[in-house]
């Protein structure tokens, strides 16, 4: 894409050099901050600011935290910008949004207007949104919490370029944000498919095996229909030596031994990083190489997740009480043991047995053990493992390739609305199709929330490196 004719510096490390034509001026002589409460409780209209823009809430069944009393709340208007700049070093929390309609939100938040005939909202939307990707508010918040208060952001400088071009800076960046959007959608789309693909091919092999040949009897379980003959049903129990709680005390920040937690068990592994510590941890409750872990207590949908670690005791590791460990007998091979609890019939059974409370469900480790589960011959689930894992590794391969394939295409966004809105890009002159009104979800705003979750796991370490 084409540059600007001339630049000049505006000593703003995230801004760099910007059009000489452009202004660079405090935010605070154009944009104002004002909190308006909604003290006589009037408006209704609840909004949230999540990861995915500022979305509608419903008074009555509302998402996320809610306050006893919305007459506290404070009213924003269409095309207001609202900024949650609290707590800071956590990056996850802090984010910007531009307001759709008339509607109430938290006081804790930051509203800016934007009510000069000279200014875009959408531009501004835009530019904000830019030193949030990369990460500035972050490097600037002060206080114990890590907040950036109201006067200290309209402190900061903003470019200004004539409004005809923010206009069209904001409508080429609508148009290829909501083409980048449909981009990782469409991917992610791809690799649920796949995913699912690979638990077809799992679920398949562990309950019939891989001979398409082979003789079927009734399993006896509802769940499990007609197995291999030669094949044996027993419980979960059955094909262990030991199932055993975690540790109960705390972690900490430091300590000799990591700690494994709920969110350590993923696709089927015990993920070793980011861990709480702890000292002194009883010699039994090491985890040693090809230990089960099976999540005992989550929300519906993660309850009963399995997952295989693979280090040993000299990685001194250990697991919280919310977490049972289970060592499999001579009669099952670990690996194999992990796909079977792991399997689409075994694991719905699971989470259908456990017990739900207020947030989460429970599953004790004498109910799960009791399920039943069909379990072949040694020597033939070791030749089940190796057409699973030749199976299940084409599919890996295609699944890294569009994760990477969205990570760089979440890297061209962010470096885009940066380049587009500072002007070290030139958009001016490039034709643009409109959105269709049936396309139109507003760009950004089509990245699902977990998807945004995801994104900012590793945000800190990809932020403005020269702030």
């Amino acid at each position: 894409m084409k540059t600007y004719p001339e630049y000049k510096d505006s000593n703003l490390p995230w801004l760099g050099r910007i059009p000489t034509e452009w202004n660079l001026k405090r935010a605070k002589w154009y944009l104002k901050s004002k909190k308006e409460i909604n003290t006589d409780g009037s408006c209704r209209d609840v909004l949230s600011l999540t990861l995915r823009g500022v979305v509608d809430n419903d008074p009555d069944k509302p998402e996320g935290l809610v306050p006893n009393d919305y007459r506290s709340y404070q009213i924003f208007e269409k095309n207001n910008l609202v900024f949650k700049l609290i707590d800071l070093e956590n990056y996850k929390t802090s984010r910007v949004g531009l307001v759709h309609r008339r509607g109430i939100m938290s006081p804790a938040y930051i509203r800016v207007i934007v009510d000069s005939p000279d200014l875009s909202p959408k531009f501004y939307y835009y530019f904000y949104y830019s030193l949030y990707l990369q990460g500035v508010y972050n490097k600037i918040g002060a206080g114990v919490r890590a907040t950036l208060s109201a006067k200290r952001l309209l402190d900061l400088p903003i470019p200004i370029p004539e409004k005809q071009e923010q206009d069209k800076i904001s409508f080429f960046l609508d148009r290829k944000l909501n083409q980048i959007a449909k981009f990782i959608r469409n991917k992610r789309r791809l690799i649920q498919l796949l995913q699912e693909q690979k638990q077809a091919i799992i679920n398949q092999a562990v309950t019939r095996g891989i001979n398409p040949n082979v003789r079927l009897k009734p399993s006896g379980v509802d769940y499990l229909g007609g197995i291999p003959e030669h094949w044996e049903v027993l419980p979960i129990k059955r094909a262990l030596s030991s199932m055993t709680y975690g540790i109960l005390e705390r972690a900490r920040d430091v300590g000799e031994y990591r700690v494994l937690g709920m969110g350590h068990i993923k696709d089927g592994n015990v993920k070793v990083e980011n861990c709480g510590r702890i000292d002194n941890v009883p010699f039994d409750l090491i985890l040693e190489k090809d230990d089960l872990l099976f999540n005992r207590t989550n929300s519906r949908e993660l309850v009963g997740k399995v997952g295989i670690f693979t280090g040993d005791k000299a990685n001194k590791v250990t697991f919280a009480s919310y977490l049972v460990r289970m060592k499999v007998n001579k009669k099952v091979f670990p690996r194999y043991m992990n796909y079977i609890l792991n399997s689409y019939n075994v694991i719905s059974v699971a989470r259908q047995n456990a017990i739900p409370s207020l947030h989460q469900s429970n599953l004790n480790a004498t109910r799960y053990g009791r399920l039943l589960i069909p379990l072949p011959p040694k020597r033939e689930q070791k030749d089940i493992l190796a057409y699973i894992e030749t199976k299940c590794s084409i599919i890996d391969v295609i699944i890294m390739r569009a994760k990477q394939e969205i990570d760089l295409i979440r890297e061209y966004r962010t470096r885009l609305i940066s380049d587009v809105v500072t002007g070290k890009i030139d958009v001016r002159n490039i034709p643009v199709e409109p959105i269709e009104e049936s396309q139109s979800d507003e760009g950004l705003d089509m990245v699902e929330e977990e998807q945004m979750q995801e994104e900012l796991e590793n945000f800190e370490e990809k932020t403005y490196e020269n702030l």
